[in-house]
């Protein structure tokens, strides 16, 4: 996964797909699950394990942090910790989406070509 202080590394699927959540704003972790799914259209569905282990890493490689709480008692409830992307975690996602830019190059010139 990437860190920190390699951007540029490979993300896995998960994190990948928790970045691209995250991308859009602040979220918890049930939303972020909501939200893959949403963009996924059904494709990609993410367990609860996957999920906050894939947070715990992604926190230790400093691409996400945990944001201040935004609690409304009325629409929230308060012990759900949100989440936001950090300049690296942006970085990341940037990079990534290169990387997956480049290979759909090549597979597409390929195919247009019959190679």
């Amino acid at each position: 996964m990437a860190k920190a202080s390699n951007p540029q590394a490979p993300l896995t699927p998960a994190v990948l797909h928790i970045l691209l959540a995250l991308s859009q704003g602040e979220g918890h972790g049930y939303g972020i699950m909501k939200l893959v799914e949403a963009d996924s259209r059904g494709k990609v569905t993410m367990g609860p394990g996957t999920l906050y282990g894939s947070i715990k890493r992604m926190m230790e490689a400093g691409l996400i942090r945990e944001s201040v709480k935004r609690v409304d008692p009325e629409l929230d409830d308060e012990r759900r910790i949100y989440y936001e992307l950090t300049g690296a975690g942006r970085m990341a996602l940037t990079a990534e989406l290169e990387r997956y830019r480049g290979v759909v190059a090549v597979a597409e010139g390929r195919v247009a070509y019959g190679q």
